[in-house]
């Protein structure tokens, strides 16, 4: 969202930041380890409020992307604090697909055993499935990176 000028705030750097605070080494095993103890030990809305404390020292006036919020409990939080200017979009690629993607990027590839258990662990331990279901926008992430740039501009003219 760079090339519109908004900040972003992501989600999993609560994770990173506690990965190396306690000095593990960056891999899907130890995230996973953090992001579930973390909500463990905090409760499932922690990282919703550490992502909010993020959001509101911006202090600006433009939209903020906030990048992979997973929960259900999570995005009934953004909606209680920020209302209908809470807008959500859900980005979607068939499992065999992204899978593939996973496995194949440069930073923390994953294999697809690796993803699927991800997935799944997503989907039943951090009810995932609510805020995709209740998107504001869908964007179909199965073509060339062109295609997904032009879906992008079309929800941020609407969003402006």
């Amino acid at each position: 969202m760079r090339v519109y000028g908004w900040p972003r705030v992501y989600f999993g750097d609560v994770t990173f930041d506690e990965v190396k605070r306690r000095g593990l080494e960056v891999n899907e095993a130890n995230e996973r380890l953090v992001r579930e103890g973390l909500r463990a030990e905090f409760g499932m809305l922690v990282y919703a409020e550490r992502v909010i404390e993020k959001i509101h020292a911006l202090k600006g006036d433009k939209p903020v992307l906030v990048e992979s919020l997973y929960s259900w409990q999570e995005y009934l939080r953004f909606k209680e604090v920020f209302g209908d200017m809470f807008k959500t979009v859900a980005v979607h690629a068939a499992p065999g697909l992204r899978y593939d993607r996973l496995s194949n990027r440069r930073e923390r590839p994953l294999t697809m055993e690796e993803a699927r258990s991800r997935d799944y662990s997503q989907i039943e331990n951090l009810h995932q499935g609510g805020p995709i279901a209740m998107a504001d926008y869908v964007v179909l992430n199965d073509g060339a990176p062109g295609k997904l740039v032009s879906q992008s501009d079309v929800i941020v003219w609407k969003l402006k």
